[in-house]
This record gives structure tokens, C-alpha cells and sequence, in this order.
């Protein structure tokens, strides 16, 4: 990073410092505060006056992980305090640090796998420091990594995703052409997308943020048009998941604007969109949405793995507008979320694909209850409940159609809220 740079954002940090009537020491007390839980992994009180005193004085870059924590100490957003609209050249060193730190969350011990070692094994054979086939490899365990996505628990699946990830930083000071450097970037930037994925899941929102932000740069800095597109739907999902439905509409749009017209990116961006404007309760956009979602979908053949997170199944057009139905509140949803059920309950291929049946068994959920069948309702909602799939961020699913039924009479109700009450207390434990 150039040395105007570091001077532009020691002089902002000192500045908004001394406008809070805080020295440095205070500053430092500050960062730590912000931390909050994940303290415990910064270094002790006179290790950060330290850290802060020389980032004022413009002797290193402020990193990342730390960027974070004066934006949530000043009570700004990252951009306002470092001017990150200004494009930025990262050093080797700092381009390695985006893909090893762990922003915020605690990790353990990072030890190689099987993975790992096979890939570091045909890197050897092949007797170069990266070349083809080592990339192909790690293209190849990107495609692995999400198509386990949909069945594997997301805390083992961030693990696999962070050791690739520690993997390809340490090729980033390997010799290596152009090509085979950007490719390692690709690389890096979907393993990020994938590990905030996992974080969002978890309901780790800071590390999730952290490895978006990654990720969205490292599309930037190669050109990949389709990852950023992701950035944008992973953020217009978790807007979705938090009820913030107009920024979901915003940020799915911005996906659709950046994605190839016609891809999954794009696609799955527009059923996005659907899905919050049926939040909004606004129709007409919603059926339009629908429409436009099952134009696209109609002549996409089938991906050869309908699991893959990043490769839309047309086979999901169908379970969106079962889903956006319910959530508009329209008497279709009913028969449509039944159907959806049944086809996944017995699949084509075989291939049962429990997530998927666990979220339409919550669509229908949902539909019964506009349909004035809460008992049914409540029977499907527990039967999701103690899957064992779920996620946490697919609780608050579960939760509106507890609160929905929360008024009636219904047998099942008591144990449906112990089996609620126990699956969150999994989560936080």
C-alpha cells in the first residue's frame, strides 16, 4: 500500500480521534471495546497503543481486521472513515493477510487435511511452484466445496473452506505468470464468498461481512463480474433474513446489474428480488418477479450437480414461488408448496436433498397457516424443527410460523416451542 495512502488515513483516524476528546491510550481501550466478544483475540492493552501510535504516525496500514473495529469505534461505516471509494494496491504480504485473517471470530488450530495434502501433493509432482494442474485442483475443490455445501453443517464446512484458504495464501509468493496469479485470486475470491456464507449461517455477521468485503475485492481486482454479482445476493439475502426488505430489493438489483444477463448469479438475484417485494407485501412487482424467474429457468437445462450452491437448478424456480407465494399471502401457495414438497420427498435422480425439503416443509408452513390450518402448520414446522438440518439463519423462519399459530389452541404447540427452544439453544452452544 503507498505511503500517500497511509498518511490520507492516519491523518482521518487521528482527526475523528481527537473530535471524540480521546488520546491514545483511549483509542486503544476503544478498539478493544468494539471487538466485543472476539476481545479475547487482539493482542493486550500497550500491544494496541502500540499498533495505534504507529498507525498515526503512517509507518504500516491500517489492516483490515482493524479498519473494522475504527469504523464500529467511531460509529461510521469503513468507506467514511478510509475513503475506501479510492482504489487501493495491496501489497503481496497484504493480499496474503486477506485470505488468513479471520476477521473478528475466533479460530483454532488451522492443520492440513487430506485435501490439503493431496493438493500440495500434485503441486510437488509437478515440480513447479503453482502451475496448471495445481490450479485446476483448487478450481476443482472450489466446485466440491459448494456442492457439499447444501448437507454439510456449516461450522465443518468453514473449516475445509479456511484451510484452502490458508493454502492459497501461502502460493501467493510462489513464482508464477500472470495468468496463473489471477486465477489463484478467482480462486480465493469464491472460497471467500463461500466462507461468508458459512459465517452468515452461523450468524456470524462481522467475520461474514469481513470475508464479503474480501471477496468483492478480489472480483474487482480480477475482473470476475460473476462473483461480485454473488457479494451483492449473499448481502440481499442476509437483508432478507434481517427484514430489512428495501435494502434486499436494492441489493438484488445492484446483482442483477453486475451479473452476466442469463446466469446464475443473475438469476438467482431476480428470485431475490421477488422474494422482497412479496415481503413488501407490493404484488404486482412480485408477480413480475415470478415471471421473469421462470422465463429464465424454463430452458436451462440441469446442472450435472443441482446441489452446487453457485450454479442455479431450475428445479428451484419452483420452491422460490412456493416460498414468495406464501410470504405474499396469495391461496396458491397451499398447493404449490405441497407439490414442491412431494417432488423433493421423492426426487428424479433419487437424491433427496434434506435442507431443501426441511425449507418447503416451512413454506407450507406458512401457506397453512393463511390458509387458516394451524394445526397442520405447527406438525410440518415441527417436523423442520427436529430435522437436525436447519441453520440458524433459517431460524427466524421457523419463528414466524410459531408466532403465527402463538394465539390458537393447537395439541402440538408446546412441544413445537420446547423443540424451537432447544434447536436455538444448540446454536448458541
Amino acid at each position: 500500500m503507498s505511503a500517500d495512502v497511509r498518511r490520507v488515513w492516519a491523518d482521518r483516524i487521528r482527526t475523528e480521534r481527537k473530535a471524540r476528546g480521546w488520546d491514545k491510550p483511549e483509542m486503544a481501550r476503544q478498539l478493544a471495546h468494539a471487538a466485543g466478544d472476539a476481545r479475547r483475540s487482539l493482542p493486550d492493552h500497550e500491544s494496541l497503543l502500540t499498533y495505534v501510535k504507529r498507525w498515526e504516525r503512517a509507518a504500516v496500514s491500517v489492516s483490515e481486521r482493524y479498519r473494522l473495529l475504527y469504523a464500529r469505534a467511531f460509529g461510521m461505516s469503513e468507506a467514511e472513515v478510509f475513503d475506501l471509494r479510492r482504489p487501493v494496491i495491496l501489497s503481496p504480504a497484504e493480499t496474503a493477510q486477506l485470505f488468513t485473517a479471520d476477521q473478528l471470530e475466533p479460530r483454532g488450530d488451522v492443520a492440513p487435511d487430506g485435501e490439503i495434502e493431496a493438493l500440495e501433493l500434485t503441486r510437488r509432482v509437478a515440480a513447479s511452484d503453482v502451475g496448471t494442474e495445481t490450479l485446476g485442483r483448487l478450481e476443482q475443490a472450489v466446485d466440491d466445496l459448494a456442492i457439499a455445501y447444501p448437507r454439510t453443517p456449516p461450522a465443518e464446512l468453514l473449516q475445509r473452506v479456511r484451510r484452502h484458504l490458508v493454502y492459497v495464501a501461502n502460493l501467493l509468493d510462489a513464482r508464477k505468470t500472470l495468468s496463473e496469479h489471477r486465477r489463484l485470486l478467482v480462486v480465493g475470491g469464491w472460497l471467500s464468498l463461500l466462507g461468508a456464507t458459512c459465517h452468515i449461517d452461523l450468524h456470524q455477521r462481522p467475520a461474514a461481512a469481513a470475508r464479503l468485503r474480501t471477496a468483492a475485492r478480489l472480483a474487482e481486482d480480477t475482473g470476475h463480474a460473476e462473483i461480485a454479482a454473488w457479494c451483492l445476493e449473499t448481502e440481499a439475502w442476509q437483508a432478507l433474513t434481517d427484514g430489512d426488505y428495501r435494502q434486499a430489493v436494492t441489493l438484488s438489483q445492484g446483482a442483477q446489474t453486475m451479473a452476466p444477463r442469463g446466469s446464475s448469479a443473475y438469476i438467482q438475484a431476480s428470485a431475490q428480488e421477488g422474494r422482497a417485494w412479496a415481503r413488501l407485501q407490493a404484488a404486482r412487482e412480485t408477480r413480475e418477479l415470478l415471471d421473469r424467474v421462470a422465463a429464465l429457468a424454463c430452458n436451462l437445462p440441469a446442472p450435472e450437480h443441482p446441489e452446487h450452491h453457485y450454479r442455479y437448478d431450475p428445479a428451484k424456480a419452483d420452491a422460490y414461488t412456493a416460498t414468495t407465494l406464501a410470504w405474499l399471502g396469495d391461496p396458491a401457495a397451499e398447493p404449490y408448496a405441497r407439490q414442491v414438497l412431494a417432488r423433493m420427498q421423492a426426487p428424479a435422480d433419487g437424491r433427496i436433498r434434506a435442507r431443501r425439503v426441511a425449507s418447503a416443509r416451512l413454506d407450507l408452513s406458512l401457506a397453512l397457516v393463511a390458509a387458516d390450518r394451524p394445526d397442520e402448520a405447527a406438525h410440518e414446522t415441527l417436523t423442520a424443527v427436529t430435522s437436525g438440518v436447519l441453520v440458524p439463519s433459517n431460524y427466524w423462519r421457523a419463528a414466524e410460523v410459531i408466532g403465527a399459530v402463538e394465539a390458537t389452541r393447537v395439541s402440538e404447540m408446546t412441544e413445537l416451542r420446547e423443540a424451537y427452544r432447544e434447536l436455538c439453544g444448540l446454536a448458541d452452544g
